[in-house]
């Protein structure tokens, strides 16, 4: 991930999801996803994962983008959150949420947290079908 300045991006998911946003955020949004890292968890037991966004994350600033709430990597992610002020948990992770970081993540995370979950929802639209 980048050494710039800014909060890290971890994104968690199952299978190769997390690689599949990362990758379209890099395509869209060039250099700037360098923020972002993807974490799958095939193969991984909730203390593995828990262990990998620990050694991902360190001591910086970071959000952990995780795919399910009630899945294995929204609990590892809120875990690996618990006992920092320096983590937040942002699940339910889609496209316009990952674009908004990382070119936003210079904000402070008590702003930058709802920022986020409001791109998300907004991001999730019903369009009138075609009659």
């Amino acid at each position: 991930m980048s050494e710039t300045p800014g909060t890290k991006g971890i994104v968690l998911a199952h299978g190769a999801m997390a690689h599949g946003l990362v990758d379209a955020v890099r395509r869209i949004a060039g250099g700037a996803a360098d923020a972002l890292a993807p974490l799958s968890n095939e193969g991984k037991s909730p203390l593995d994962l828990k262990e990998e966004l620990d050694r991902l994350a360190g001591e910086a600033p970071t959000i952990l983008f995780a795919d399910l709430l009630s899945g294995s990597c929204g609990m590892a992610a809120l875990v690996a959150a618990r006992d920092s002020d320096q983590r937040a948990v942002v699940c339910g992770v889609n496209l316009p949420v990952l674009l908004d970081f990382v070119f936003h993540r210079d904000l402070p995370l008590e702003e930058l947290v709802p920022r986020l979950v409001g791109k998300g929802r907004d991001g999730i639209r019903s369009l009138p079908s075609a009659n």
